[in-house]
């Protein structure tokens, strides 16, 4: 039988879900959370989820530079750790996906913040991420110049 595929909106809720989760797992490795939570929560092998997540963990003292840089200070430990694990989502996806337009991380992320985070975090996530977007087109980063 043939394995779902999915959209990559239910992509970003799950890699959000790992991300979040990881929050809370400090004593365990990125990649032991990865499989323990795959396989517990049916995460289905998705490039796009694998990609991401081990991405983010590989990068995280960049993700978390850029995101306190556009934050005008706010340091990435500072925020909740929903806050922290959208900002990281968007932030991964304007630095390191090029096929993925700023404006649709933006907007699929401030969708899943309307879900997840409390409803002032909208606001604070959006200006952070356009902030984002800007200091990156400022440093003339193109969408077909973003790689890892």
């Amino acid at each position: 039988m043939a394995e779902k595929t999915i959209t990559r909106r239910e992509a970003r809720e799950l890699l959000l879900g790992l991300l979040f989760e990881s929050e809370f797992r400090t004593d365990e490795s990125y990649i032991e959370i990865y499989a323990a939570s795959a396989e517990e929560r049916l995460i289905p092998d998705d490039k796009y989820i694998k990609n991401a997540y081990y991405t983010i963990f590989e990068h995280k003292d960049k993700i978390d530079e850029r995101i306190g840089k556009s934050a005008n200070g706010w340091r990435a430990d500072r925020l909740s750790k929903m806050s922290r694990s959208l900002l990281r989502l968007g932030a991964y996806e304007m630095m390191f996906e090029s096929a993925i337009p700023f404006n649709v991380t933006i907007n699929e992320v401030i969708e899943l913040t309307k879900t997840y985070d409390d409803p002032k975090a909208r606001t604070f996530i959006n200006g952070v991420l356009n902030s984002m977007k800007s200091e990156l087109e400022a440093e003339g980063v193109k969408k077909e110049e973003r790689k890892k």
